[in-house]
């Protein structure tokens, strides 16, 4: 439910309308405007237009192709990804040591979240791992940090590492060990329950008031009998690392969702392109579905360029910003049609400008809410978000910018292609539509 919170809160912005005030005894409509007459040559400024968007894609496609490719989250590759807590700064170059030591040559490590925080996620493709038991992922990761973070020989005298223990071995192992001598061998169910909610306190002592990380045995007085304190501080040692989360997906299940999410684009595509050919002419669903590819190829650059990684709530991001953005464009071609049959003798070009001018209050206003919403949820929402976020920020601004800049000057450009072969206009005025 909290995943679909972002989603339902840009849903409610995106379908912010210009209110309308009746006046009473009257049929005047009055509407909320932030520019007055506007005179805008939007399609004398076409070739600037057709530049920037020309940089930005060819950017975005060379890095997609030569430079960082298309960082795919483990969600489409399969794999491992295991969020670590350091106590102190982590250094990313002895992390990687450490893996490369260990035989995991191409484990990918980020940092999450704020540098404050002192987290780093661990990510392991499919390869380096078996299919038949990939939660080996983590205890691969565990073993290789333990080589460079805990003390000397630890783990060879028997110790058990207090930082990365669950509360489930740490219970059997105080079972096995009994040091309240409660005969947990003969069976007492309530013994052992003894042993398994000590074993939880201590483990909840550490996860939720210490940030997962011991720094001192004696931070454990006071939270279990101290019979069983004298027994961990005998028989255990602590790393300065605590594994904290771990994801684990599926090479087949990474392969499947990879199509999918490739298939769920296209199919947006040619289903609006339908849909515009239907309710108005081909050339404007051609014109919307070039747009929102130009839009689509601009974002996905943007995190190729920046190295960011693509992960399903990326694509549910994109798949938001097309409909956005498509929504955005048949506003103004339908402002278009109708002053086609309201000016039929005014030229295609002069058209286009007065009818972008008209709805610009409009675009203002719903984009610049929608960018507000996507933009706190950027700078506030967490690492969690940043990659659903920093799509949406990213689609709002070209989405916008597309429906003025690139899907309108097409219609122009076809029409004039057009009369130079002596056809008939391709976009014929609009009929009424009853309601």
């Amino acid at each position: 439910m909290a995943a679909n919170l972002p989603l339902m809160a840009l849903a409610a912005t995106i379908s912010l309308r210009r209110p309308v005030v009746a006046c009473a005894g009257a049929r005047r409509v009055s509407r909320v405007e932030f520019f007055g007459e506007v005179k805008v040559d939007w399609l004398g400024k076409k070739w600037y237009f057709l530049a920037f968007s020309l940089v930005f894609s060819v950017a975005g496609i060379l890095s997609m192709i030569f430079w960082h490719g298309i960082n795919e989250g483990v969600d489409f590759r399969g794999g491992t990804l295991v969020y670590v807590q350091f106590a102190d700064k982590p250094d990313a170059d002895r992390i990687r040591h450490a893996t490369d030591a260990a035989g995991l040559h191409d484990a990918v490590i980020q940092r999450f979240g704020q540098a404050s925080a002192k987290q780093e996620v661990i990510s392991l493709a499919e390869k380096d791992i078996n299919e038949a038991s990939l939660d080996a992922g983590r205890a691969a990761i565990v073993n290789a940090l333990n080589t460079h973070y805990s003390p000397p020989n630890a783990a060879d005298k028997g110790k058990l590492d207090l930082n990365n223990i669950g509360a489930g071995a740490l219970g059997q192992f105080l079972a096995q060990k009994d040091p309240e001598k409660l005969d947990v061998s003969a069976g007492d169910a309530a013994a052992l329950q003894r042993y398994t909610q000590q074993a939880q306190a201590i483990v909840s002592h550490r996860d939720d008031d210490l940030n997962g990380i011991f720094t001192n045995l004696d931070q454990l007085n006071g939270k279990a009998d101290p019979a069983v304190v004298n027994l961990l501080k005998q028989s255990t040692y602590l790393s300065s690392f605590h594994v904290f989360n771990q994801e684990i997906i599926g090479p087949q299940v990474g392969a499947q969702l990879r199509k999918k999410a490739f298939l769920a684009t296209i199919y947006s595509l040619a289903g609006m392109l339908v849909y515009l050919w239907f309710r108005f002419e081909l050339i404007y669903g051609v014109a919307a579905v070039v747009a929102v590819f130009h839009d689509t190829i601009i974002t996905v650059g943007a995190f190729s360029l920046m190295n960011r990684e693509i992960s399903l709530t990326v694509i549910a991001a994109i798949l938001t910003l097309i409909g956005y953005s498509m929504n955005d464009t048949i506003v103004v071609f339908d402002r278009i049609r109708e002053n086609l049959r309201l000016s039929r003798r005014e030229s295609l070009t002069t058209l286009v400008n007065r009818s972008i001018n008209q709805t610009l209050s409009r675009t203002v206003l719903t984009s610049g809410l929608t960018f507000l919403t996507v933009l706190s949820l950027y700078v506030f929402g967490g690492e969690v978000l940043r990659g659903f976020s920093f799509a949406l920020v990213i689609g709002i601004l070209i989405g916008t910018y597309s429906s003025i800049a690139v899907a309108a000057p097409m219609l122009v450009a076809y029409q004039d292609y057009r009369a130079k072969r002596g056809k008939k206009a391709a976009l014929p005025a609009g009929k009424r539509t009853r309601v």
